[in-house]
């Protein structure tokens, strides 16, 4: 999951940096000096290639390819806004006790999500991607954004809880 979240985020800035592009262009018009990096796609492909080298023996990594081998850019974006929307209803609860009976409800509910559109999400692997989630680094930052600062850590708490692990 987490290869694929990373992947899907690159995919966004690159599709975000080619819309500011077109903004640029559509404002001030061509001209000679245009910056093409936002057509570059290396990061995305060098990302997948070690996900790839790292993940592809692994049963997760090959239940993932099963199901994601059809998928298409628009897939790409709804499964990435089905899980950015959990995050939100996260953002939505970080004010309450993570132990709450909503705040756990939520964590199964991204499980149910993972295990449905990637791969078996054990609670063992959960609790590793709620670790993930609030270790810092893009998935804290984008899981802040979407849900507000402590989103990330409150996510990975309430995954705590409904996992009993730690």
């Amino acid at each position: 999951m987490e290869q694929q979240i990373t992947l899907l985020e690159l995919k966004k800035e690159h599709i975000e940096n080619l819309i500011l592009l077109a903004k640029g262009i559509k404002l001030i018009g061509v001209n000679r000096k245009m910056d093409f990096t936002a057509f570059d796609t290396s990061k995305i492909d060098q990302y997948a290639k070690e996900a790839k080298a790292i993940y592809e023996n692994t049963p997760e990594y090959k239940e993932f390819l099963e199901k994601s081998k059809d998928w298409t850019p628009e897939r790409d974006k709804a499964m990435e806004a089905q899980i950015m929307g959990i995050f939100a209803r996260f953002g939505e609860l970080r004010g309450t006790n993570p132990e709450s009976p909503e705040a756990m409800a939520l964590a199964r509910e991204l499980q149910g999500f993972i295990t449905e559109n990637f791969y078996a999400c054990s609670d063992k692997t959960l609790m590793g991607l709620g670790k993930m989630y609030s270790g810092g680094g893009d998935f804290t930052e984008s899981i802040d954004n979407t849900g507000g600062p402590g989103t990330a850590e409150f996510a990975a708490k309430a995954i705590a809880a409904a996992t009993g692990l730690e």
